[in-house]
């Protein structure tokens, strides 16, 4: 489970911005909260904010982060999705100061046994500095983990045994090094099981890779698929997978109509089709694995109503057993109400005066006489007016008649 994930210099990101998957204490739904340990998480988040604002790049940096981490791991192995990823972490661009500083991460997330706190800055693919702490859900006591800096590499507690080569190249975190050399022992399985299981990114550049990363072999992702499908009303029963030539894969669908059966090639079936089996077999898979799923332009890819159909999924927590989180951007406003977010949920991106864009959530937004937005708000209706500060319009219109040169 993301707890929190906080960063610092990257692309538009100029300044430190948080995105904190904490419950705050407000009273709102609270039936559709993740409960861990006596405390309480948000099972999704929302970033709003007009083109160009740097949705997009908050959820990209998360996604640097992870790579980073993982490539060198599958750097050997015929490994789909991160592989496809970058893992070039990019500074602030407006500024001459930061674009020679690195960029800062820092991200608390929680396992089955612990709660870690990782930070790591990194410049020109540069490790600059990495610690990694551990607080235990049983003893609730936080110790480090290790420390590595210009002064070299501390290793403490349960990683004080580990021996860590002097060469060690400083563009290979000390992370991913712990999982080449020791990926075997429990801690450090744990650890990165979180980053290659438990945190997951929908790229919707590639169909092929999209679904083969999707429809996986796991029969409980598969039932809860087909499952959604039906409660969809969408005619497919079933599908299969084919392996072919040159490592591609074909889907074949299945279709019944007055006890007649045959079967579609994905190809065939509708756009709409086609992007469904891009998008639920991801939302199905993180329901099951308890798993973060990550997806930019969540509303790009499916209709209104099947919108609030897969985040009800998240919210209901009869469903949502295994406590998964689901955190999208969109321009969707059908959703920006009380009924389907409580305030600590919808989050706004918005560039400030140098073009650096800005992070905050309803919960913590005030206007000007330092009023807090009200939970039976009209959401949308005050975004639309620019009452949140990320006004989803152009602030000036063109005047197309004195462009085209009309009187």
């Amino acid at each position: 489970m993301l707890c929190q994930f906080t960063v610092k210099n990257y692309k538009s990101i100029r300044d430190e911005v948080t995105l904190d998957m904490q419950a705050t204490s407000i009273s709102e739904h609270l039936d559709k909260i993740i409960t861990d340990e006596d405390e309480f998480f948000l099972p999704v988040s929302v970033l709003y904010g007009p083109n160009g604002g740097g949705k997009s790049n908050v959820l990209e940096s998360l996604q640097r982060l992870v790579a980073k981490i993982l490539k060198p791991l599958y750097a050997s192995e015929d490994y789909y999705g991160y592989g496809l990823s970058s893992s070039v972490i990019s500074p602030y661009s407006l500024s001459e100061d930061r674009k020679n500083e690195p960029t800062e991460y820092e991200l608390f997330f929680r396992t089955d046994y612990s709660e870690y706190r990782y930070i790591v800055k990194v410049f020109n693919d540069t490790i600059i500095y990495e610690q990694l702490d551990r607080k235990k859900k049983e003893t609730n006591r936080i110790s480090a983990l290790f420390k590595r800096s210009s002064e070299g590499i501390e290793l403490y507690g349960a990683f004080k045994k580990f021996k860590v080569n002097d060469d060690l190249k400083d563009t290979l975190s000390l992370l991913s090094w712990l999982g080449i050399t020791y990926g075997s022992n429990e801690l450090v399985e744990d650890i990165l099981n979180w980053f290659k299981k438990k945190i997951n990114f929908l790229n919707y550049s590639n169909l092929e890779e999209e679904l083969r990363m999707a429809v996986a072999k796991n029969d409980n992702v598969k039932k809860l698929f087909l499952q959604m499908m039906k409660e969809m009303d969408l005619d497919i029963e079933d599908f299969r997978v084919e392996k072919l030539a040159d490592n591609k894969i074909q889907v074949m669908t299945k279709h019944s109509l007055d006890g007649y059966d045959t079967e579609l090639n994905l190809l065939e079936e509708s756009s709409g089709i086609r992007k469904i089996f891009g998008l639920l077999p991801f939302i199905a898979q993180s329901l099951v694995c308890g798993s973060t799923l990550i997806v930019d332009e969540l509303d790009a890819k499916v209709h209104p109503v099947l919108l609030r159909y897969i985040i009800s999924l998240f919210t209901n927590m009869s469903i949502n057993k295994h406590k998964s989180q689901l955190i999208f951007t969109s321009h969707d406003l059908s959703t920006m109400n009380s009924e389907m977010f409580r305030r600590d949920e919808i989050w706004f991106v918005a560039k400030g005066n140098q073009q650096n864009s800005q992070l905050y959530s309803l919960v913590e937004f005030k206007n000007t006489k330092g009023e807090s937005v009200r939970k039976d708000a009209k959401f949308d209706k005050q975004y639309l007016e620019g009452k949140y500060g990320a006004d989803p319009y152009l602030k000036r219109i063109i005047d197309w008649e004195n462009v085209n040169g009309q009187s």
